[in-house]
């Protein structure tokens, strides 16, 4: 059976700056970001890779590069697990796409929903694409390869749901943060999901903060997958 890493690349400057990145060139990983990519790398730097499919944004292949290190392991540029092109939503900020109408058709029926412009992607359409390739790679691998698919929170939601057996409507329930680690062992007959969001075990996020923010959007999914939890001082 394959056994596909699935990592979602560090913190970005988007993320943080609250904005879309989709496929923006130039944008990078910022200095969280950086950390948490760095300590990745030694986390998994025992699991030997027969490959690493890395989606072509810098972000990824930054990340790529960072969870590497200096091992000899074949890097392959792939399009198909690539952000999703979200159109003229691109680059714009996320509190002020949330109050689009169609905010509400990527959180609730997001098998429904396409981004606007002449190169807006459906959310279906990605997820069909990224499983596809998947299954190719998978193929070209061979059915002992253990590999890493560094890519985008939304792509790697999707991928999931399928791994899971859920309707594409359900993947906002998942959860994938920056730099973090979901495993899928795929079988013949089923994958098997081992791990999902797995960002090292540090549980200081879960602490409720001392002043709860406002927000009419508390229950609502991070498009394009957030920019995972604030980093928080062992005092707080």
């Amino acid at each position: 059976m394959a056994t596909v890493l699935f990592i979602r690349h560090g913190r970005t400057t988007s993320n943080s700056a609250g904005t879309l990145a989709g496929w923006t060139p130039g944008v990078l990983l910022d200095e969280v970001g950086r950390e948490q990519v760095t300590a990745l790398g030694a986390r998994i730097d025992s699991v030997q890779l027969a490959a690493v499919v890395t989606s072509p944004l810098e972000r990824c292949r930054q990340t790529t590069s960072a969870v590497l290190g200096d091992r000899d392991v074949p890097v392959h540029l792939d399009e198909e697990v690539a952000e999703v092109r979200y159109g003229d939503w691109t680059g714009q900020s996320l509190k002020v796409l949330a109050k689009q109408p169609l905010w509400k058709v990527v959180q609730q029926h997001p098998s429904n929903a396409r981004f606007p412009g002449d190169d807006g992607e459906s959310l279906a359409a990605m997820q069909c694409r990224a499983v596809a390739a998947i299954r190719r790679w998978n193929d070209k691998l061979g059915a002992d390869a253990v590999y890493a698919v560094v890519s985008h929170g939304d792509v790697i939601k999707a991928a999931l749901a399928d791994a899971l057996g859920l309707h594409l409507d359900l993947f906002q329930r998942i959860v994938v943060d920056p730099a973090s680690l979901s495993v899928v062992r795929y079988g013949d007959t089923r994958p098997f999901v081992e791990r999902m969001n797995d960002s090292g075990g540090d549980v200081s996020a879960l602490r409720p903060p001392k002043r709860r923010r406002k927000t009419a959007k508390r229950d609502d999914a991070a498009v394009g997958g957030g920019a995972g939890p604030t980093p928080r001082s062992r005092g707080q």
